[in-house]
């Protein structure tokens, strides 16, 4: 076999549609660990210098924002071995079906029902990251928000004759308790807030770590679309091929039998 030949047949055996879910999964989580890490701590860095200047103000904020950062190491070692798996499961669904194509097909029940676990596991985490999805938008709105004021204060249209009177309360989403000194940003201070490099770096951080999750969503339907069209490719061959050994055996059987009547019927006419 020459090196073409044998480079078309290892392409051959590329699963290419779990490859192209798996590049689409490690991107998305890439981008959501990544940008979410970095944002969250922009976001408690703006909290603690323009919010909360007392320690104890914020402290709950700061635990929740040190688990969820520990809840997305474990997003990311948990996707990375899980993609590696379900790309594996393709290759090996793969090479099933070339077998299946040069009638050597084996396949067990134990392998379908690893391929039926894989599916539905891969429903639950798609239904638990589309939760993820929602919950990353939050942020992305809260910033959002603060940004458009920040704009509408230095927009020469606006015609804002107080601008003091214009203030963001982040103690109104329960961040930091209502009584944590300021509290609010308000006029100057508010657009000084929004120059600084955490607020705009945690903003943008905040929309690319919602574009990862949504892109791990699209991934893990994807995903299921696959393991789905697998099982019932695996389903349809085994029963396939019974059909096919019932066939043979009864073909042999109907051939053994016309034998010994020709054998028979040669005695007699003796």
């Amino acid at each position: 076999m020459g090196c073409f030949e044998c480079c078309i047949k290892c392409l051959g055996g590329v699963p290419y549609a779990s490859l192209v879910a798996t590049i689409l999964c490690f991107s998305g989580v890439a981008l959501f660990c990544g940008c979410g890490h970095v944002a969250l701590t922009g976001t408690l860095t703006m909290v603690e210098n323009h919010f909360s200047r007392v320690t104890s103000d914020h402290a709950t904020f700061a635990m929740v924002i040190q688990i969820f950062q520990y809840i997305i190491y474990g997003i990311a070692s948990f996707f990375f071995v899980y993609a590696i798996i379900l790309l594996a499961e393709g290759f090996y669904t793969t090479s099933a079906i070339k077998k299946e194509l040069q009638s050597d097909f084996k396949t067990t029940v134990c392998g379908r029902c690893i391929t039926a676990f894989f599916m539905f596991l891969t429903y639950i985490l798609a239904l638990v990251f589309l939760g993820i999805f929602g919950f990353t938008a939050i942020p992305v709105f809260l910033f959002f928000n603060m940004w458009n004021t920040c704009a509408a204060m230095k927009s020469p249209d606006a015609n804002i004759t107080s601008p003091e009177s214009i203030c963001v309360d982040v103690r109104q989403y329960g961040i930091i308790p209502w009584n944590a000194t300021p509290g609010k940003a308000c006029g100057a201070t508010l657009g000084d807030i929004c120059n600084t490099s955490e607020f705009y770096l945690s903003y943008h951080l905040y929309i690319v770590a919602l574009a990862g999750a949504g892109a791990t969503v699209i991934a893990l339907i994807h995903y299921l679309m696959i393991l789905a069209a697998n099982w019932a490719y695996l389903k349809s061959a085994v029963s396939t091929h019974e059909y096919q050994d019932i066939k043979t055996k009864d073909d042999q059987d109907l051939e053994a039998e016309a034998r010994s009547k020709e054998g028979q019927n040669s005695s007699s006419y003796s």
